[in-house]
């Protein structure tokens, strides 16, 4: 039997999260609190200013959390291979030796903070509809503004474009087949073109961070593939305006004879598109 451990990424992020484990592990809380300059316990627990659905504030919180998370776990059995899923991908590298705590701290607020700089984006889960299909609708409807930005199970993709675009093309998609169209609670067009501008910004706190070699294999998001020695700049760069292959991650890992899967982290998000891609769905 083969394990793989997986993080979830912004959307998971839920008032109560981390409770057991900001008691088990004080000290790293205090590490992340004198990083970021506030009290994650306040922020996740009471989130008493309404901050927690703020990109800005997300990230950090669900990083620490995920890597918590982890922590908690214990190395009680060998694991395969980590993966995550868009800012769970900072918790996988976390997990798998590539990067420290506090360093993993820095580079999510760094990351949503200029993630958070950028509005007017929107973006929308198409269900019911495969990859191929999406393309050729954005194609044919000359949706040009419009990329793809989350390949998540083979039924299910999320595009990412202009908030107006998006809510626009609901008709071209659901007049192709889809059956849900929905669109997210999203400020940007994230994992599109459009961040561009905050990824090359994002490039020199990169660039300011030591990693290191993965002591267990960690899945990059942009490749679908390990990380291998020297890639992590290029592939957290890439990444924030990439699509994030999760449908071809997932595919990979069982190729590579993974048959367990446990999603650290709030929520249980990871696990139901493990079920859905499994099935062939």
């Amino acid at each position: 039997m083969a394990t793989a451990f997986l993080f979830p990424g912004q959307g998971s992020q839920t008032i109560g999260m981390g409770a057991e484990l900001f008691d088990q592990f004080p000290q790293r809380l205090a590490e992340a609190d004198e990083i970021l300059g506030y009290s994650l316990r306040s922020l996740c627990l009471e989130d008493p200013d309404g901050l927690l659905n703020n990109t800005q504030y997300t990230q950090p919180a669900l990083f620490v959390v995920d890597a918590l998370s982890y922590d908690a776990r214990g190395a009680d059995q060998e694991v395969a291979f980590m993966a995550g899923h868009s800012l769970g991908e900072y918790a996988a590298l976390y997990a798998g030796g590539v990067l420290d705590f506090a360093s993993g701290v820095r580079l999510a607020k760094a990351r949503g903070e200029l993630m958070a700089r950028v509005t007017g984006g929107g973006m929308a889960a198409i269900l019911g509809l495969a990859a191929d299909d999406i393309a050729a609708v954005i194609r044919v409807a000359n949706l040009a503004t419009l990329d793809m930005a989350n390949f998540n199970t083979l039924g299910q993709t999320v595009i990412s474009g202009p908030a107006a675009d998006i809510v626009a093309a609901e008709s071209a998609f659901k007049d192709a087949g889809a059956k849900r169209y929905v669109v997210l609670n999203v400020s940007g067009a994230f994992h599109s073109r459009y961040m561009k501008d905050p990824a090359e910004q994002f490039r020199v706190h990169l660039e300011s961070t030591s990693f290191q070699a993965a002591v267990t294999p960690v899945i990059a998001n942009v490749t679908a593939q390990p990380y291998e020695a020297g890639q992590a700049i290029d592939n957290l760069c890439s990444q924030i305006h990439s699509p994030v292959r999760w449908t071809e991650t997932i595919q990979s890992l069982i190729e590579q004879g993974v048959d367990s899967f446990e999603e650290l982290g709030p929520g249980r998000v990871l696990a139901g598109t493990v079920k859905q891609i499994q099935r062939g769905r």
